[in-house]
């Protein structure tokens, strides 16, 4: 065999590779995001198999810890959808009742969302104050 022949197969086992991992790697790390009234009113197959982000708002006096576990509800409006994180991080500052949650995980044919992540918000955290006096003015004045 001639070398360019060798090193021009060497070169595309190697490619094949490479994109075969990065396929592989983007169908096990790809989610659906997905509200609470679209995670009801989804196909069930789908709902069970693939990797979802679901959002919605901590239901008030759902939070219950248990060790590693926690406990809580996801609420839209009138729908909830009880979620069970077993994460190895910690749950953020932010995670308490009413905060806007994003939990990432699969559903359960037991009818609860095993998360392995969550993340939350609490919008009111970064608004400014009501009727408050700051004005850029002061920044460049104190500069």
């Amino acid at each position: 065999m001639k070398p360019y022949m060798k090193f021009g197969l060497l070169t595309v086992i190697i490619v094949g590779t490479l994109a075969w991992l990065a396929v592989g790697g983007i169908k096990e790390t790809k989610s659906y995001y997905k509200t609470v009234a679209e995670l009801n009113t989804m196909d069930l197959e789908k709902k069970f198999t693939e990797r979802l982000r679901v959002a919605g708002d901590v239901a008030a006096g759902s939070i219950e810890r248990s060790g590693r576990e926690v406990k809580f509800r996801l609420q839209q409006e009138d729908l909830m959808v009880p979620v069970l994180y077993d994460g190895m991080d910690p749950l953020p500052d932010t995670f308490k009742d009413g905060a806007q949650a994003v939990a990432h995980g699969k559903m359960g044919r037991d009818g609860v969302f095993h998360a392995t992540k969550v993340d939350a918000k609490c919008a009111s955290k970064y608004e400014g104050k009501p009727g408050g006096k700051y004005k850029v003015s002061d920044t460049k004045a104190s500069l």
